[in-house]
């Protein structure tokens, strides 16, 4: 600790200023833990945590085994399926009765770290989400010692109740240890998570990501409370998830017209409809790869980057019941011309 935290201290209390005071007296602690007074450290925490409206900041540089993630700022669509999941999930957590493990499985584009996301917007926490780069080591047996040294640092942060941990795709080291084509090295690691998850704080909120669910440890399936499919999308849920993503775009997009008939029908050429991630894509690349000056341009670029592997002709599209003027918009044929063909 230096002279210049105890001088802080003593200006800041003389200025009256609140915010600034404890976050020096917040420094202050935080150096007694690293000197070893642990017990300083946390009476110092302990008298700070009663004053509601303080709630110190976890030093990014203090963690190893984390990155922290920045809420989403946006509402994302969910059908009705998940959303009743995720609502459930925060009447759990607000409830505080220990339910505060879950585990989110789906395909890739669900939207199960874009929820995560939303979640920490609406619950006011902070994500903290695991690096495995740095977690997973060649060495034998680093790796499991990485796992126990990432959850001691969980273990350290202040306010539990206003954190998110993250593994995001957890399978990266969490491998059914039954399976023979595992290397034992995954099997250590995914004993070792089973070992930490049973004595995690009750008040972090602990989220697991997978796309892997069917090569999942059933040990640790069972170390989760509850477990959300994300896969719960009927081929109406993306139409409307579609639509949604489209309204959310054409804000950004002030020259570009609505016309949600023809983009629905346009998704609808689609079989499978992709999930959201891909969706966003796809509807935000048509957008802005399109020509500013034609404000349905969007909706060519779309059926073009649709239909490259297709090819579907006029009178297709006349029995998917796109009418003449839908068809000169995304194809640039005049309607003069779609006539004719139709007739012949």
């Amino acid at each position: 600790m230096k002279k210049k935290n105890i001088l802080n201290l003593i200006k800041y209390h003389t200025e009256n200023n609140d915010e600034y005071f404890r976050n020096e007296a917040y420094e202050i602690a935080k150096y007694f833990d690293k000197t070893g007074d642990v017990e300083l450290s946390e009476y110092i925490l302990a008298l700070l945590s009663d004053v509601n409206t303080f709630v110190p900041q976890i030093d990014k540089s203090d963690l190893v085994f984390f990155k922290k993630i920045s809420p989403s700022k946006e509402p994302f669509p969910l059908p009705e399926s998940i959303k009743d999941d995720i609502v459930g999930l925060i009447h759990a957590v607000k409830h505080n009765v220990g339910v505060n493990k879950f585990l989110f499985e789906g395909a890739p584009g669900t939207g199960k770290t874009e929820t995560v996301r939303q979640l920490s917007r609406i619950l006011e926490r902070d994500i903290f989400s695991v690096d495995f780069s740095i977690v997973i080591d060649s060495k034998l047996g680093q790796t499991a010692k990485n796992i126990t040294e990432l959850f001691y640092e969980i273990k350290k942060m202040p306010h539990p109740e206003k954190v998110i941990i993250l593994f995001d795709e957890i399978d990266a080291i969490a491998l059914d240890r039954m399976n023979d084509n595992d290397i034992r090295e995954m099997g250590r690691a995914t004993s070792t998570i089973l070992k930490e998850l049973d004595q995690l704080n009750n008040n972090i909120l602990f989220i697991a990501t997978t796309n892997l669910f069917s090569s999942f440890d059933k040990a640790l399936i069972r170390r989760f409370d509850s477990i959300i499919n994300f896969n719960n999308y009927s081929r109406d849920d993306l139409l409307e998830v579609a639509e949604y993503i489209l309204n959310e775009m054409l804000l950004k997009f002030k020259k570009a017209g609505r016309n949600i008939k023809l983009f629905k029908k346009i998704i609808n050429l689609m079989n499978p409809i992709p999930y959201p991630g891909d969706l966003r894509n796809l509807i935000k690349t048509s957008i802005a790869f399109s020509d500013p000056d034609r404000e349905l341009d969007y909706l060519k670029t779309l059926y073009k980057k649709i239909n490259k592997d297709r090819k579907l002709q006029l009178k297709d599209l006349q029995k998917l019941g796109f009418t003449v003027r839908e068809i000169e918009i995304i194809t640039g044929i005049s309607k003069s011309q779609v006539s004719r063909e139709w007739r012949d």
